[in-house]
């Protein structure tokens, strides 16, 4: 991937919202792919995850139209496929949930106050109010996988904190490593409990103390 230009020229700002684009359809297409490969589950669980996808897909058609604005198009930087890896055919629905709504997009949720704040900078960009819009909305998002893996865990008898710390051991090698300082106020806005928190962050400490170790 070539390196990326700062976020005060058009460039920088257009290449932003190409990744954010590019995170946004794999979402939407792992929605999809839940639905079809969940077909009879709770029909609510699944009305609610079409409303998810149809926010994703709005959010990508956002980032398309402010790439256009910025002079720019779609396909002019390469894109990674990160989502789509992290999940698999053989996953359950608690780890569909688990890697899509409570990790992937929970990183997202992370990430998304340091990023408005680098945005801040940057005068009367149109790239504000989209990346707003798709911070604000994705707090529902892990809101929403948490609320459904809960309810899942309740029905198959699962203690919800107990199983979301072993599966997350267990599945932990095909997640993308992320390093993002975890958001604990969102976090637990979103339905995180704190020690759910404590987990995700000895992990991400984890991570960073391996990197650090690596690049010396």
């Amino acid at each position: 991937h070539p390196n990326k230009k700062g976020l005060s020229s058009r460039e920088g700002q257009a290449r932003l919202m190409h990744d954010l684009a590019s995170i946004e359809l794999q979402a939407m297409e792992l929605g999809l792919r839940t639905l079809i490969e969940f077909p009879n589950i709770d029909p609510q669980f699944q009305e609610q995850l079409l409303n998810v996808v149809q926010q994703e897909a709005y959010h990508l058609v956002g980032c398309l139209e402010v790439i256009k604005k910025l002079g720019f198009r779609w396909g002019d930087w390469p894109v990674h496929l990160a989502l789509w890896q992290a999940t698999d055919v053989q996953d359950s629905l608690l780890d569909r949930i688990l890697i899509v709504h409570r990790y992937l997009e929970g990183s997202g949720l992370d990430a998304g106050a340091t990023l408005l704040r680098r945005l801040m900078g940057v005068a009367d960009s149109e790239v504000i109010p989209v990346v707003k819009m798709i911070f604000t909305e994705e707090l529902d998002h892990v809101a929403f996988g948490n609320k459904w893996y809960r309810y899942f865990c309740k029905q198959q008898g699962l203690d919800s904190e107990q199983d979301f710390m072993q599966r997350f051991e267990k599945i932990k090698t095909k997640l993308p490593k992320r390093i993002e300082i975890i958001d604990k106020e969102l976090r637990l806005k979103s339905g995180f409990t704190q020690l759910e928190i404590q987990f995700l962050e000895n992990h991400r400490n984890q991570i960073s103390k391996y990197q650090r170790k690596k690049s010396n």
